[in-house]
């Protein structure tokens, strides 16, 4: 009877300290703030009169934040002890899109009634987090052993994701993964070998892959041959990014989008309606936006208290800067277009709640650096 008197006041306690923790790393915040602001404010000009794009994404704005605060809050230490349950979850869920999955020609989407989600998106974030596990608890350089558990981990979510399909999504849960391998101190001559056999493997990787992504690549290769077809993504892409010119045409004065050349212009061809509107001085901008907050992310990275924090903040900051590339080389027509959004610029549910939590995973850390000397 005594112990649960006293439950009460220890409850209020350790209520009051959750409280007064530091929690956010206002640059990284207020980056992330300012670069959400530009998103709302270009699909408010891409989705035209019907406004419920940007309030929606306004709302997942809202949701994302909330839990990055709440996450930002929580040690390192409890991030790493559920990185197991938080994996396994993950892959029960892209088990269960195996089976109940939805969507435009993939299987790729759960409907709950109240909300829909893409559970590959969670997988972002939990492969890094299951590599830094398995990673921080051998030594470092790892050993063979280490990289055979972490390549079979890698394997299955990447595995499930591509046989939605989605190879786009799989290849970049594939790179969070190799980040905590490569920051792990993986020696340079077996990076090599992993490279080489990729290259190797490459040509029987091919057969496996589905006839519209073979089209994809042959379209990235030559989007004139079909221009009405598979490369008018790729084109009017490119007329809308080259038309901006240095200023842009301004907000809301953008035709591509305006006028339905351009496709899926709220979602991966999102930043080129902001080119076509903001030019090259919006571009730049936006871009040392993104600069900034990978090089934050990498600070983190360096000051981390654990290794598992370390390598987490690196793959976590590194992984969001291949979303960077990748959109913006396929935006340009310099990469195949894979279906990966802009963060926080192209409209999304899933990946910007995943985004932003991940973003609290780095502010925690950043709380739990190590002291200065």
């Amino acid at each position: 009877m005594l112990a649960f008197e006293q439950l009460g006041p220890r409850l209020r306690l350790l209520a009051r300290r959750w409280l007064r923790a530091p929690a956010l790393d206002w640059p990284l915040a207020l980056a992330l703030v300012l670069l959400a602001g530009i998103g709302l404010v270009n699909l408010y000009s891409a989705g035209g009169p019907d406004t419920k794009v940007a309030l929606n994404q306004g709302a997942r704005f809202v949701l994302g934040a909330m839990l990055m605060v709440l996450l930002a809050r929580v040690s390192p230490q409890s991030l790493r002890k559920w990185t197991p349950w938080l994996y396994a979850g993950s892959v029960f869920l892209l088990l269960v899109v195996a089976v109940l999955g939805e969507g435009r020609g993939a299987h790729r989407w759960l409907d709950l009634k109240v909300f829909r989600f893409q559970p590959s998106e969670l997988s972002k974030l939990t492969m890094p987090m299951m590599a830094a596990w398995v990673l921080s608890r051998g030594e470092l350089p790892p050993k063979f052993s280490s990289l055979a558990i972490v390549g079979a981990l890698i394997a299955v979510p990447a595995w499930l994701i591509a046989k939605q399909p989605d190879l786009g999504t799989a290849l970049l849960v594939v790179a969070g993964g190799m980040f905590a391998i490569f920051l792990a101190g993986m020696a340079w001559w077996r990076i090599g070998l992993v490279l080489a056999t990729a290259a190797a493997a490459s040509p029987f990787a091919w057969h496996f892959m589905h006839d519209y992504q073979k089209k994809r690549l042959f379209t990235f290769l030559d989007p004139a041959a079909d221009r009405l077809g598979d490369g008018w993504h790729i084109m009017q892409s490119e007329i809308a990014v080259g038309s901006g010119g240095l200023w842009g045409k301004g907000w809301q004065h953008g035709t591509q989008s305006a006028l339905e050349f351009l496709p899926e212009h709220t979602t991966d061809f999102a930043f080129a309606v902001f080119s076509e509107e903001w030019g090259l001085i919006g571009v730049v901008a936006v871009i040392l936006i993104y600069i900034f907050i990978v090089g934050r992310g990498l600070m983190i990275a360096a000051t981390a208290r654990d290794t598992y924090s370390r390598l987490l903040a690196g793959s976590i900051s590194m992984s969001f800067f291949v979303y960077v590339m990748v959109n913006g080389g396929m935006v340009a027509g310099i990469l195949p277009v894979v279906g990966v959004p802009m963060p926080l610029i192209s409209y999304g549910g899933t990946s910007v709640v995943a985004l932003l939590a991940g973003f609290g995973m780095l502010m925690s850390i950043h709380n739990h650096r190590r002291p200065a000397h």
